[in-house]
């Protein structure tokens, strides 16, 4: 290994700089398709807008896709953001006006305010080779950040942290608060169980704070603090330490004083991940230094996003979406930390609101009394009934229907009454929940898998590993498609998705379907039932794969089709 060397050229150019060179964004799908044939470096070409990045990235797999990666959820964000900063522009007038001075975006003032130890190291130039050549994945990465960076960025800043602190989400999660691991870290700072409960993050049915976008980044923030002070100021040592455990960081220093080796981080012997973390932070950290204020990041303009609302008790959030005049998505991306079709009853009770649509929520809250934030079902228990099963058929927590009804222990008896919270709409209306997510996830891997989905409910005796060797695949499959941890334990009764390989469950090969992502342009004369039958799809089918869809059809026009290609018409 080389010495480290301080890099004298690394790229940290003014962001104020950059910001004066900064031209109109693109507008047209054709201008993404030029800008991105270039190599991904600085240039002087447009800034790409979120819509655009969206209709170029919205129902791609590759890259870790995301329930947020769709062209409706970035234009949301992109629309709220431009409310808001509409309405603050609604301001007097002044006699005298200033010349305009160019606003720095969120990247430009994360770059101005860098302060890790930059060095010329080969493990930094792999991973900026990465980045540098997967353009798709920053652009999803920049574009999932514009709910949250606002909030992110400015709480490093008054606490004095780093600002590279505040991409490390992206290493973590790719800034998908949804995103859970094989090794049951959860959110967008990756927090497992036992750590997130150290700092306060609650897990329960209802809520789980290590994906609550406000909790989980103080706590990480806390953390690694701390971090730093265990380790005497020393930054690269404490984010290593953020990621392998300063268990194993404070063991490999001891090692190196005992044989009177060097104890930097870049002379320690970790865990491969834990080797590649602070590098890959590094080497982000270059690729966004180089690439503020250009196409190469979807721009975040400097405003406020959300605020919180103390709401003081549990709400439907179907019905705070309404009051709120905002999707049920919108409210699930921005409170991700809910697991079900309400808040949680015990607390927190505070919602992420986005700031153009606070007055609106605020107004509809004073008029709303508690006694109608949930309603409530009046339920004569029957010969059969437990608390287990009216758990799960009214979405309810067991410890909930304990706590409304006075009720010690587990006995009920048929012909008593019990109170019981109800969803004011139909589960499929709760888009980002727990369990909607991994009908989500499991429809959009039927759409690309060969074989026949299984449904497994499991028996006495089953094991994740015991299923995988049935269906001869690896437990992370399951485990990805079912979104549990690897090391999860199956209850009796639970169901699991499975796509079987080389199974005698796989569709017989003259009717299995084999579907493939297909752009397809729209020619004069093409309308969408011409489409549909040539594909052997559905009208619903092409709409429901680009919700950007007008009336009427252009030519040039590109969408987006999942199709069996064994059914391909010639």
């Amino acid at each position: 290994m080389t010495d480290n060397i301080v890099a004298e050229n690394v790229p940290r150019a003014s962001a104020k700089a950059v910001a004066q060179s900064a031209v109109p964004p693109v507008t047209s799908l054709i201008d993404i398709e030029l800008a991105d044939t270039g190599e991904f470096e600085a240039q002087t070409k447009p800034v790409i807008t979120a819509q655009a990045i969206a209709q170029k990235i919205a129902n791609e797999n590759n890259l870790g896709w995301s329930e947020l990666d769709t062209e409706a959820s970035t234009n949301t964000a992109a629309q709220l953001l431009a409310e808001a900063q509409e309405k603050a522009k609604k301001i007097p007038l002044v006699q005298v006006i200033p010349a305009p001075v160019p606003e720095l975006d969120l990247w430009q003032i994360t770059v101005d305010n860098y302060a890790l130890d930059h060095v010329d190291n080969a493990r930094i130039d792999v991973h900026y080779k990465w980045f540098k050549s997967h353009k798709e994945y920053m652009h999803r990465v920049t574009t999932r950040a514009s709910r949250y960076y606002h909030f992110m960025l400015h709480q490093a800043l008054d606490k004095s942290l780093p600002t590279e602190i505040s991409l490390l989400p992206i290493i973590e999660s790719g800034f998908d608060p949804f995103a859970y691991s094989s090794g049951r870290a959860s959110g967008a700072w990756q927090f497992i169980p036992a750590t997130g409960l150290g700092f306060g993050l609650k897990q329960n049915w209802w809520y789980d704070g290590r994906r609550d976008i406000v909790a989980s980044t103080k706590a990480a923030h806390l953390y690694l603090t701390q971090l730093h002070k265990m380790f005497d100021g020393d930054w690269l040592l404490a984010i290593a330490s953020y990621n392998g455990g300063q268990g194993t960081v404070l063991k490999a220093i001891k090692r190196n004083k005992k044989a009177g080796k060097p104890t930097d981080f870049w002379s320690l012997d970790l865990p491969t991940e834990t080797m590649n973390y602070v590098p890959k932070l590094l080497a982000l950290s270059r690729i966004i230094a180089e690439q503020a204020g250009t196409n190469g990041l979807y721009s975040i303009a400097n405003e406020v996003y959300f605020e919180s609302v103390n709401v003081g008790s549990q709400i439907d959030l179907a019905q705070a979406a309404q009051m709120a005049n905002i999707t049920t998505d919108e409210i699930y991306r921005l409170n991700p930390a809910f697991n079900q079709w309400a808040t949680d009853p015990q607390g927190p009770h505070n919602l992420l609101i986005p700031v153009a649509h606070l007055d609106t929520f605020k107004a509809s809250l004073l008029e709303l009394p508690t006694s109608k934030r949930v309603a409530w079902q009046r339920y004569k228990i029957v010969p059969g009934d437990s608390l287990l099963k009216l758990s799960y058929d009214f979405h309810v927590s067991v410890d909930l229907l304990r706590t409304i009804n006075n009720i010690d222990g587990n006995l009920i008896r048929a012909g008593k009454t019990l109170m019981i919270p109800v969803a004011s709409k139909g589960a499929e209306a709760y888009t980002l929940s727990a369990a909607q997510r991994v009908i989500n996830r499991q429809k959009q891997i039927n759409q690309t898998q060969a074989s026949a989905r299984v449904d497994y409910k499991v028996k006495s005796g089953d094991s994740l590993w015991k299923i995988a060797q049935k269906y001869k695949v690896s437990v992370k499959q399951i485990s990805s498609w079912n979104k549990l941890s690897t090391k999860s334990v199956l209850q009796i009764g639970d169901k699991l998705s499975v796509w079987p390989r080389n199974s005698g469950t796989k569709l017989a090969s003259s009717t299995r379907k084999l579907v493939k992502k297909l752009t397809y342009k729209v020619r004069s004369g093409d309308n969408l039932s011409a489409i549909a039958h040539r594909f052997s799809v559905t009208v619903k089918d092409i709409q429901k794969w680009n919700q950007s869809l007008t009336k009427y059809l252009q030519p040039g026009q590109q969408l987006s089709l999942f199709v069996d290609v064994t059914k391909l018409k010639q």
